[in-house]
């Protein structure tokens, strides 16, 4: 099968009422186990990479082709997204790889300005076919996902979609960055209000740190971009650590990293059966 657009899957998600699973991809097993547990559930997928990965691997190009050789090969719909790209020049070299989106993140700059530099990256990526996903309010770490100010403001929404021509808007309301518990408090009549606001696709940031119910919730209120990174890395390491302390003298990677991909796939498959309204499951 080859690539698939983003906006296809994202688009036919949130026609249907349903949740897309974006995976983060740290390195290929990742990209493996996050397409195999979509093949297992039957449901498409976004691979995400994000600028701190592309740091880690020296450049986006190495991580970003497996990936893409990774969904071009998979029997399923799977797009690969660069996400919270901070950088124009990282936005064109991942358009120019062959990434079906980018997810550009100037959500730390004033709003004008925000508007000024999301406006032309979307104006560049809709020239070449590639979907646009923007940030408005403040998805952070733990300790800021309640403070004052820091939620999107669904008129404020409104205003940035249509001043900057954005595909879809991850929006704060009350998830964060990184959380190693699954604990986070949202706002479900803010995503609704917000969901009314904009006619974009809206993406869940901060999504490991959200239980299995309360993300069924954040679908039915109007959610379609379910973004998941620490909670499959807390699987995989445990997984990792679980095979070394069995057998502290083993020497060969694949030995320990194949368990962990297994088991990151079948968490992948289970996210995805729960994002499409499948809820016999743990929180």
């Amino acid at each position: 099968m080859t690539i698939t657009p983003t906006a296809d899957i994202a688009l036919d998600a949130r026609e249907k009422t349903i949740g897309v699973g974006a995976f983060n991809v740290v390195q290929i097993e990742h990209a493996h186990a996050i397409v195999r547990g979509a093949e297992a559930a039957g449901r498409p997928v976004i691979l995400q990479i994000s600028e701190n990965t592309a740091r880690y691997h020296g450049s986006v190009e190495p991580i970003g082709l497996a990936s893409i050789a990774v969904a071009r090969a998979a029997s399923v719909p799977v797009a690969v997204h660069l996400d919270h790209a901070e950088s124009a020049g990282l936005v064109h070299e991942a358009v120019a790889l062959g990434f079906t989106s980018v997810m550009f993140d100037a959500a730390k700059l004033p709003y004008d300005e925000n508007v000024a530099a999301t406006r032309e990256i979307t104006e560049y990526c809709r020239s070449r076919n590639v979907w646009v996903e923007a940030e408005l309010g403040e998805v952070g770490g733990k300790d800021g996902a309640h403070a004052p100010g820091v939620r999107t403001d669904p008129d404020e929404a409104r205003a940035f979609v249509a001043a900057t021509g954005v595909d879809a808007l991850a929006v704060a309301v009350g998830s964060s960055h990184a959380m190693l518990t699954r604990d986070a408090v949202l706002d479900f009549p803010l995503i609704t209000r917000l969901r009314d606001a904009v006619r974009v696709p809206l993406v869940l940031h901060g999504s490991s740190g959200v239980g299995d119910t309360d993300l069924v919730r954040a679908i039915g209120a109007g959610m379609t971009k379910v973004n998941v990174s620490t909670h499959l890395n807390k699987a995989f390491t445990q997984a990792v650590r679980s095979h070394l302390e069995a057998d502290p003298h083993v020497a060969d990677p694949r030995k320990y990293l194949g368990p962990a991909r297994d088991t990151v796939a079948t968490e992948v498959a289970r996210l995805l059966q729960v994002l499409s309204g499948g809820l016999g499951v743990r929180c």
